[in-house]
């Protein structure tokens, strides 16, 4: 492993208990607020919270929505791959494309729990099979973290101005985020391009965990912006439908809206992305049921799924890495 800082060849602390217990609390407190939404809306209709979900349930097409969920896992997948294998081979080592997917598949298998954990898998893989420096490799997945939160806000400011009298008063907070975002960008290329406080700084720029920003143009941010774009474009078109599956109907430009906030409650920690799937039924209070529903399965095939493609390929990379 090249030269790191005393910060960096320290060791960690572990999470504390608190730490540890947060993404279930996050996780309770959830499903707390969505069986008492599924109670009112069952109330109303003279039903239990219960019988109400097994209808909506009864209801579904099942072989429609698979018809439009797999395909999109699988594209999601190879461009999930296509991200991690461009910037690795822009701040790492040489990769061919095909010798990525074993890792970026491997690693969904841990993201069942924590997509950021899987990242830090990724890192791992690349180190031992390549001799890629752990450090280096680690700044190559806080660059893709880094440029997903743009990815994402970019969308949902999209979304949301397109969608203005429609989207929830809440969502008109985005653009103003956005714009702190830009701001926020520029000073950080200024950082580690040496231009804002250039020798207070320099010890911070040149940690091998911040490699992959120090060496990014302000070009490849977009590039990555742009080559997982259409992962979002597809999840739009998806969602659309596949929600329809469940009765209730949402335009293409609501979904633009919605989506990308709601991927970002999908990366918060926690089992069966509880904090996405409330989401949910917090836009459509008077659809709580179908919208649990459809939250709990969308979400959840989705990274099973993603889990699936990573045993096809698990094989493969435990010889990789213990041979």
């Amino acid at each position: 492993m090249s030269e790191a800082t005393p910060q960096e060849t320290s060791g960690a602390r572990g999470p504390t208990r608190w730490q540890k217990a947060l993404p279930w609390l996050i996780t309770l407190a959830c499903f707390t607020y969505l069986y008492f939404q599924i109670e009112r809306q069952a109330a109303r209709q003279g039903q239990t919270a219960l019988g109400l979900l097994v209808r909506v349930f009864e209801h579904v097409s099942w072989s429609s929505w698979l018809a439009l969920m797999i395909p999109y896992s699988t594209f999601f997948f190879l461009i999930d791959s296509l991200i991690v294998w461009r910037i690795v081979n822009w701040f790492n080592t040489r990769v061919a494309y095909r010798d990525i997917l074993p890792i970026r598949a491997s690693a969904y298998i841990i993201s069942i729990l924590n997509e950021q954990i899987g990242k830090g898998v990724m890192a791992v893989y690349l180190n031992r099979r390549d001799g890629v420096p752990g450090w280096q490799v680690g700044s190559s997945m806080l660059f893709i973290m880094f440029c997903e939160f743009y990815y994402l806000l970019s969308w949902g400011t999209l979304g949301t101005c397109l969608q203005w009298d429609r989207v929830p008063p809440v969502f008109h907070d985005i653009p103003f985020v956005a714009l702190g975002a830009a701001v926020f960008f520029v000073l950080w290329l200024s950082f580690f391009k040496g231009r804002l406080l250039p020798e207070a700084t320099t010890r911070a720029r040149h940690r091998q965990i911040l490699l992959a920003f120090r060496e990014a143009q302000w070009w490849q941010y977009l590039m990555i912006v742009a080559m997982r774009s259409p992962a979002l474009l597809a999840a739009v078109f998806v969602y659309k439908h596949a929600i329809g599956l469940f009765g209730v109907q949402v335009g293409y430009g609501e979904m633009l809206g919605y989506l990308p906030i709601i991927f970002f409650g999908a990366a918060v920690p926690g089992p069966f992305r509880a904090v996405a799937v409330a989401m949910w039924p917090a836009l459509y209070p008077d659809k709580a049921a179908e919208m649990t529903a459809f939250g709990l399965v969308q979400h959840n095939f989705f990274i099973f799924f993603n889990a699936a493609i990573g045993l096809l390929f698990l094989r493969r990379a435990n010889r990789e890495l213990f041979a």
